[in-house]
């Protein structure tokens, strides 16, 4: 049977989501041997999405196939089981034609920035202690990423995907005047490797006036991204929301 876990997770002391053969710390890695020791067979998990070291989750989803029955108090368990900085919120049932990554239709990210140093926020906001940035320019250059389809400018190098297309849904800065933050929300069908912080970080140069806005847009069309900012610190990045079409899961009682 496949089944499809729902977690979330602080990725601040983890190399990022993927098993990677140089490291150990991985969220995929922790979830992988968990699940392995809870249901005691081999358990490996699939994403939605392969976050970068030290960025969050507040929902990805991860399918797996096993032959044992899934407990009634399954999440419990593996919560019990997981690191204190990962999460297990909801399992589900799936066709055993259901992908994780594949099958999701959209994917939404949110980065936070402060003006001002907050321990209280520290793992997740990044700290920006310079001039407040207009946020008519940086909704200015959003406004421009929403009329482009082709992202390879905003993809790190080796990246290994058969087209750097993406289609932005939404993309939008605000002040949250209660959480004293500068929040940016991007919703697209997927994303590319290192994208949001390549957006979020050549934006901002655009705000400060290091490029011209016409620059911005030529950086797109270029395709080439040696020119691209990708310097947005991990921390301020979290994956908020992942969809998939409906009736593509069904809720177990655990």
């Amino acid at each position: 049977m496949r089944y499809v876990l729902e977690l979330s997770y602080k990725g601040t002391h983890y190399s990022g989501w993927q098993v990677q053969k140089n490291t150990s710390n991985t969220i995929q890695r922790a979830v992988n041997e968990k699940l392995s020791t809870l249901l005691q067979e081999e358990t490996l998990v699939t994403a939605s999405g392969r976050t970068d070291a030290g960025v969050h989750a507040k929902q990805n989803y991860a399918h797996f196939d096993t032959s044992k029955k899934i407990p009634s108090d399954f999440i419990r368990r593996i919560n019990f089981m997981l690191p204190d900085d990962v999460a297990a919120r909801n399992i589900f049932s799936v066709s055993d034609e259901f992908n994780a990554r594949f099958d999701a239709i959209s994917r939404k990210y949110e980065y936070l920035i402060s003006y001002e140093k907050n321990p209280l926020l520290f793992d997740i906001v990044c700290n920006y202690p310079y001039d407040e940035l207009p946020l008519k320019k940086l909704n200015e250059a959003a406004k421009i990423l929403k009329s482009h389809t082709d992202f390879a400018a905003f993809s790190k190098k080796r990246t290994q995907v058969k087209t750097t297309i993406c289609k932005i849904k939404y993309a939008h800065w605000e002040w949250d005047d209660e959480m004293k933050l500068l929040r940016f929300t991007i919703t697209a069908d997927r994303f590319l490797r290192g994208m949001v912080r390549g957006i979020v970080a050549t934006t901002v140069r655009y705000a400060r006036n290091k490029i011209s806005l016409q620059q911005f847009d030529q950086l797109l069309e270029s395709k080439q991204p040696h020119k691209t900012d990708f310097s947005a610190a991990a921390q301020g990045l979290t994956l908020m929301e992942v969809k998939y079409p409906a009736n593509a899961m069904k809720k177990l009682s655990s």
